[in-house]
């Protein structure tokens, strides 16, 4: 196995269970302990992880968060899989929202054809659901700079008069203990006056956040559906435990 392949076996492996020891990796990644301490410290220098005795543990960010662009260029391929799935759940005469995010902009061109209405808190996907002629109404309020999308007691308050058949959310973390988190306060109080709206409230978040933590918490995990491209079978058994998750087709 190549180091680049060990290095993301080790994150993925960190991101669904904090703590990792060296002996395991040695044994699952076929790698001697002295390589394995090696490919530690190299992600420890590059602040992907931190070492601990015995191996290593993932470091929590809690209040950062990537701008529009930085979340784009990410995980594309899996992004577009989630947005197919999402799209499904979407029909005629639905009025749904649509939550900012880089994982809710791939849904737009699913949604081509279908009538519908889509209100939603970005500006950026208003925009090219205006150019993809839907039916599109977008919240007032503060503008959040980084993601484009809109906050803040005005959206909020426009937003309590709503109600919606569907949500489509994007989220940072969805973890089996502390559930559904976003590091911002303000953004976390809209996403969870929108799914309180709706009568389905659907989270689509890739692989890379389950089982992840950040500064604020949304709502419970048994309160949504989860959308994502792929859980590994045994984070999959412990998260339909706590609510229902589907799996995008590869």
């Amino acid at each position: 196995m190549l180091t680049e392949e060990r290095h993301q076996a080790i994150l993925r492996l960190l991101d669904q269970q904090s703590v990792v020891k060296s002996h395991e990796l040695s044994t699952l990644l076929n790698a001697s302990e002295s390589t394995i301490r090696r490919d530690l410290q190299e992600l420890e220098n590059a602040g992907l992880l931190e070492r601990v005795h015995g191996g290593a543990k993932r470091i929590l960010n809690l209040g950062f968060e990537q701008d529009m662009i930085e979340k784009s260029t990410k995980n594309t391929q899996e992004k577009q899989r989630i947005a197919a799935l999402a799209a499904t759940f979407v029909h005629d005469g639905d009025v749904i929202y649509l939550d900012a995010g880089s994982t809710t902009l791939e849904m737009l061109p699913f949604l081509v054809g279908k009538d519908i209405t889509v209100v939603t808190n970005s500006v950026h996907h208003a925009a090219k659901l205006g150019d993809l002629n839907i039916k599109t109404i977008i919240l007032g309020g503060s503008l959040k700079l980084s993601t484009k999308a809109i906050i803040g007691a005005v959206g909020m308050e426009q937003l309590s008069h709503f109600r919606f058949n569907k949500a489509f959310m994007g989220m940072n973390g969805a973890h089996l203990e502390f559930g559904l988190t976003t590091p911002d306060p303000e953004e976390a109080a809209l996403k969870r006056l929108a799914i309180e709206q709706t009568d389905e409230a659907y989270i689509l978040i890739d692989q890379t956040k389950l089982n992840k933590v950040t500064f604020t918490k949304v709502t419970d995990l048994d309160k949504v559906i989860l959308l994502t491209n792929h859980c590994s079978p045994e984070l999959l058994e412990q998260f339909q435990k706590k609510t229902t998750i589907k799996e995008a087709a590869q």
